[in-house]
């Protein structure tokens, strides 16, 4: 099920996604009784909400945003849709921009859990993720889209496309053919999973995407997520 939210001005997107991304992750707080919980261990699935954001220089107002809310940071874990497997220093890092955008002002006292550990193999950090009962699937993840239809890192140009759309495991290895950088991401079934799903486009090339990929069931990311049966998807779209 797909719901369109649109815009004319992309401050009034991220504002309205800022405000409606706020209150998923106070209501899941409150589901789980977070606010008479006491001292929290960090991760503490009883006591937390996680949320997966995704990188890019589109999200950059919109997470700078959602940092000012006055949520319950304390008890909210931040990670990532996907990750480029490179070092927080180099500028293609979505860790980086994470720490830089949102992990500032009111959000500071949120959780972070980083994808990429480059100390480390890259097959080897993938399994450790899958075995890490704290990496769970999120409660909340903002998602972007890529205008060949790709969301996360599922690249349909990939040698582990077939994979990525099929596997249990909820983190995978990609080596995209039309993008630098092998990627860490959630896998198609990790994303089916998470309770509430937006996705944050903006011009009419990636609303032409995106409701191709609605019309027939298409060879791309956006098109196997949005087609499959039970998956909620908030759209936020703004024209410019």
């Amino acid at each position: 099920m797909i719901e369109l939210h649109t815009f004319d001005e992309p401050r009034a997107q991220s504002d309205a996604l800022a405000e409606a991304v706020g209150d998923a992750l106070t209501a899941t707080l409150a589901a789980r009784g977070a606010a008479s919980a006491g001292a929290a261990v960090a991760g503490n699935p009883a006591q937390h909400a996680t949320l997966a954001v995704s990188g890019g220089t589109s999200p950059k107002p919109f997470l700078q945003t959602l940092s000012t809310r006055a949520l319950d940071w304390a008890h909210i874990d931040v990670t990532l849709v996907d990750d480029r497997w490179v070092p927080e220093t180099d500028s293609a890092s979505n860790a980086r921009l994470v720490r830089e955008t949102l992990l500032q002002n009111a959000a500071s006292g949120a959780y972070f859990l980083p994808l990429v550990d480059t100390t480390r193999s890259l097959d080897a950090h993938i399994a450790d993720l899958n075995a890490d009962a704290q990496r769970r699937v999120p409660d909340v993840a903002v998602l972007g889209m890529g205008e060949d239809g790709h969301t996360a890192s599922i690249f349909a140009d990939a040698p582990e496309w077939d994979f990525a759309i099929s596997t249990a495991d909820r983190f995978i290895s990609v080596h995209p053919g039309s993008a630098p950088h092998a990627r860490v991401s959630l896998s198609m079934s990790a994303l089916k999973g998470v309770k509430q799903l937006y996705l944050f486009i903006g011009g009419q090339k990636k609303l032409d995407v995106l409701n191709a990929a609605l019309a027939a069931p298409q060879k791309n990311a956006i098109s196997t997520l949005a087609n499959a049966q039970g998956v909620r998807l908030d759209v936020y779209w703004c024209a410019k």
